[in-house]
């Protein structure tokens, strides 16, 4: 008999209000119950036999390590009982379906679904069309045409090489004759030479006709195998086509108020692989379609972190924007009561800059945390906009680089373009001396050396990084340990190039320092900030030429 998914508390939660809200998907504290649905489900798979997966977590076991993303979602029944659904993400053991857990909102796996059948058919195609064009005959054709186009083209230069040599032999005889012959018999070799020229131009052109049309023939045959892939392959590109169309049409999720949509509809018939199998949009479709009131989410990784992303066993996650977001902000939390967004407040309000030092050329200044150094999609208060008004009549750009909006400290702006020019192109070629302070949370051992990682973005989670040694930009940090003090260690990073959270994921990386930045909300847990100041910049003046260093307090 089949568990239902929704599960009561295993503990006393009846002291534990409820939260006023649910749960803002992409930015969150996790509530105290959606904490203990999670350690519910963590328990289960720590000792759990209903499926076999390695997760990465016991060294002995053999196979393909896959962590995974969990959900729970904190639902009320229909008779007021507080209860919770778990979910994984994609499949779990090669399966979509298993006890405790919500289905998938749509099984294109099940053994009779449309998908599979349509599966047949297109596998069928598919050997088809590789017999075809692994077939004896096909290769046989191709092989004939090579064979015919070399020994045409072999026989064709040997007669133009012979029409050469004829005619510096002709052009010799004409030249030897031309004072020794009498009149008649020296037009009389002309003519014969003419002749001897002429009739082997028009071989030439017979053995090129020939040639072109054993091309021809061979040719014939392998446009007519061609055609009957071809054929297959534009049958197969129809049915795939129709495939994916019915497949949209049938992820459909529910909302709050019973309403469907389809993942085509989400996302313009162009949805990015995955979607939907995502856990936060199967939890709350399920609980949709069963009645269940949602009260709080949250998703954490179970598993040893992936090569590329940083992912830390049992550590919660936001879910990810490029799959999710459409379905859950565009459809599927329409009607809830949720938390504020706070990607649309602005967080820079009621702060202020603090001006460390300024001449007629340039400024520069100490940046609060969770202050924008230039104008966002949605809030415009920032470092640009604020020294842009109290410098109206600044010529430069202002802004030569950038802090991450969580990053405090240092910053350098230039009042006038010449002076923008000439500091820009020290950050370009890298003759600023950058320091910055950091607080990881944990112990690093290694007292010093150099973190060397390249970065790209996470196309799937902007703007997330990735390592990746394929795709990624060259990234390198050198590091010093300052200080060990409550399991906490505060370093110096000196960052030898710029990527974008560069010194974050060089921290919590498992290739980094496998520690990450206090209060970093994105590779670590969230705190009152991001512990991560740009604390001295050193670079030579624009106009003086003299080099200058500044240096400003650490607030953690």
């Amino acid at each position: 008999m089949r568990t239902s998914p929704f599960q009561k508390f295993k503990t006393d939660v009846s002291e534990i209000a409820l939260p006023e809200k649910f749960t803002f998907p992409f930015y969150y504290t996790p509530h105290a119950l959606s904490e203990i649905a999670a350690r519910e489900l963590q328990a289960y798979l720590e000792t759990q036999t209903d499926f076999d997966h390695n997760f990465g977590l016991d060294p002995e076991k053999k196979g393909l390590v896959i962590g995974k993303m969990f959900g729970v979602l904190v639902c009320q029944n229909r008779e007021g009982a507080l209860g919770y659904l778990w979910a994984f993400s994609g499949k779990l053991a090669e399966s979509n379906h298993h006890i405790r857990f919500v289905p998938p909102v749509f099984d294109m796996l099940a053994h009779n679904s449309f998908f599979k059948q349509e599966e047949k058919v297109l596998n069928a195609l598919n050997r088809d069309i590789e017999a075809l064009e692994s077939s004896e005959k096909y290769h046989h054709a191709l092989q004939t045409l090579e064979t015919i186009s070399g020994n045409a083209e072999k026989d064709l230069q040997q007669q133009k090489n012979r029409i050469k040599e004829g005619k510096l032999a002709r052009d010799l005889k004409r030249k030897e004759a031309e004072n020794t012959l009498p009149f008649e018999d020296y037009k009389s070799l002309q003519k014969n030479l003419s002749e001897e020229s002429k009739q082997q131009s028009i071989l030439l052109k017979k053995m090129t006709k020939y040639w072109n049309h054993q091309i021809t023939d061979a040719l014939k045959v392998i446009e007519h195998l061609k055609a009957e892939i071809n054929t297959l392959k534009e049958t197969r590109k129809q049915k795939s086509g129709v495939l994916q169309q019915q497949l949209f049409d049938n992820y459909a999720f529910l909302n709050s108020e019973g309403k469907l949509k389809s993942i085509g509809e989400l996302f313009d018939n162009n949805p990015p692989a995955g979607a939907g199998e995502c856990a936060a949009p199967k939890l709350l479709h399920f609980a949709f379609k069963n009645g269940l009131k949602p009260i709080a989410m949250a998703e954490f990784w179970w598993g040893q972190s992936p090569r590329s992303e940083v992912r830390k066993h049992k550590q919660f996650y936001p879910a990810c924007k490029s799959k999710c977001e459409p379905i859950l902000m565009n459809h599927m939390l329409q009607g809830l009561d949720l938390e504020a967004n706070p990607f649309q407040e602005n967080q820079a309000a009621g702060k202020t800059i603090e001006i460390v030092y300024e001449d007629d050329t340039l400024l520069v200044i100490n940046k609060p945390a969770e202050f924008l150094s230039v104008p966002g999609k949605i809030i415009q208060d920032s470092v640009y906009t604020r020294v842009k008004e109290l410098y109206p009549e600044a010529t430069g750009p202002l802004i030569v680089h950038r802090l991450d909006m969580s990053t405090s400290g240092l910053l350098v702006l230039a009042k006038t373009e010449a002076a923008y020019v000439l500091l820009q192109k020290q950050f370009i070629q890298r003759t600023v001396k950058k320091r910055y302070v950091a607080l990881l949370d944990g112990i690093i051992k290694q007292k010093e050396g150099i973190i060397d990682l390249p970065l790209r973005v996470d196309l799937d989670d902007r703007p997330r990084q990735l390592v990746c040694y394929e795709h990624g930009k060259p990234a390198q940090t050198r590091f010093e340990v300052i200080q060990i003090k409550n399991k906490q260690t505060r370093v110096y990073f000196y960052p030898i190039t710029g990527r974008t959270h560069q010194l974050r994921v060089h921290a919590a990386h498992n290739s980094g320092l496998q520690t990450p930045i206090v209060g970093d909300d994105l590779y670590g847990k969230k705190a009152n900030r991001l512990h991560l100041h740009a604390e001295r910049l050193t670079f030579v003046h624009p106009v003086s030429g003299e080099e200058m260093t500044f240096s400003c307090g650490v607030g953690f």
